[in-house]
């Protein structure tokens, strides 16, 4: 009985030291990024974090967040925001120590090694020519629900990120019990048996026979796996993000006529003199991206209305770093996470800014630096968002000439 009591007492003293323990790390959390501003409750909890993605406007309320407290704000325990391109460009340098945090388990490689060999792996196959092929365009439809069900996907993960459960989503029994199947009559199961059969039948084949996407994958020999996901990505990353650039583009070129106007003008001169071939031929890259105005309209489009506004934290090296703000040197402890705030580093030049600023800040929309930050996929949607704006401007909006 004397063993049993002194076993009861024990216990109690063991979890006063856990608590006092907790109560210290949550203290030091708290301290360590005191020198930054941002929302109440940011400083000793995630929730207003978590509640802020869970709105679907993070975007916006970020940019009031750094409007009101700063470049460089706090939203989190551990989580600073920035909207200065500055801080950014520093973050990606070429020897920058910034790794990427734990943010890209959502569905992404974090170990730095691994993503650099894939990336060398496939950036050659990311030159403009052909993509995996699922029928979407041939049938004019969402076949097999494809694109709905990669929406809901991306939803799922985004809810996931939020609240802290991407391991439990990828964790192996959670994964096959809840997630897709390549056994499914439809949506991302459906998707990925798809683009498995197709890379088998491709692994079959000599690279020799197409020049395309997968072709360039097989030949820098990565394994089934990697070039699956690799195939999934062109649907999941590529897709809707071009989409909602040329959507966005469109709306602003059309709203003010000056504008519309000027782009058509252009688009006149060069099918007048022959630079771009008659219907149904489409628009070369080459005569594209010597069209200065419609080079201008996709870049200010994306700069006003950036496609993808994830804020791909970046982890402050061990031994923390100073970087500077308006002036002031400041030092961050090092495993700090720092996010990007997509609306305020791209809204911020909306005065008098020269253009060669604004046009190096766009450059931020597809990353910037060393390679492992850099977008693969930015020559095939530049390519595609200014061959769609210039063809629907061509042949199909002619009723708001001016």
């Amino acid at each position: 009985m004397a063993l049993l009591a002194q076993l009861y007492e024990a216990q109690w003293v063991v979890v006063s030291i856990a608590a006092l323990l907790y109560a210290l790390e949550r203290c030091r959390a708290c301290l360590r990024l005191s020198a930054f501003k941002g929302p109440s409750s940011t400083d000793r909890s995630e929730v207003w974090h978590a509640l802020t993605i869970l709105t679907w406007r993070s975007h916006l309320i970020y940019k009031d967040v750094t409007d009101k407290y700063g470049t460089i704000a706090r939203v989190g325990l551990n989580e600073l925001l920035t909207s200065s391109p500055e801080v950014l460009v520093h973050m990606n340098a070429v020897r920058s120590g910034y790794t990427r945090a734990t943010w890209f388990n959502r569905s992404f490689q974090v170990d730095e090694e691994k993503h650099t060999r894939r990336r060398q792996q496939m950036a050659a196959g990311y030159t403009g020519r052909e993509n995996p092929a699922y029928g979407g365009i041939k049938a004019d439809a969402d076949l097999n629900n494809y694109l709905t069900s990669g929406e809901e996907g991306l939803t799922i993960i985004t809810m996931a990120a939020a609240l802290g459960l991407s391991p439990v989503r990828q964790w192996g029994p959670i994964a096959r019990a809840f997630g897709p199947s390549e056994e499914d009559h439809s949506g991302f199961g459906k998707m990925l048996a798809t683009a498995r059969s197709l890379i088998d039948s491709r692994l079959e084949q000599s690279t020799k026979e197409k020049s395309d996407m997968l072709a360039s994958f097989i030949r820098h020999d990565p394994s089934r796996e990697e070039l699956l996901g690799a195939a999934i990505l062109q649907v999941l990353a590529g897709s809707d993000t071009t989409a909602t650039a040329v959507r966005s583009i469109m709306l602003y070129v059309i709203t003010p006529p000056g504008v519309y106007a000027r782009l058509q003008a252009e688009i006149d001169e060069a099918v007048e003199t022959g630079k771009v071939p008659a219907a149904p031929a489409i628009i070369p890259d080459s005569v594209a991206g010597g069209l200065g105005y419609l080079q201008a309209v996709v870049r200010e489009g994306l700069r006003i209305h950036p496609p993808v506004t994830d804020i791909v934290p970046k982890k402050v090296p061990p031994n923390g770093d100073t970087i500077t703000i308006d002036g002031n040197p400041v030092f961050i402890h090092g495993g700090t996470n720092i996010s990007y705030c997509a609306w305020g580093v791209h809204r911020e030049h909306d005065g008098e800014e020269k253009l060669a600023t604004i046009r190096r800040t766009t450059e931020l929309i597809f990353r910037y630096g060393k390679c492992q930050c850099q977008c693969l996929g930015r020559p095939i949607a530049w390519m595609e968002v200014t061959k769609v704006i210039f063809e629907v401007s061509h042949h199909w909006i002619t009723s708001i000439r001016v």
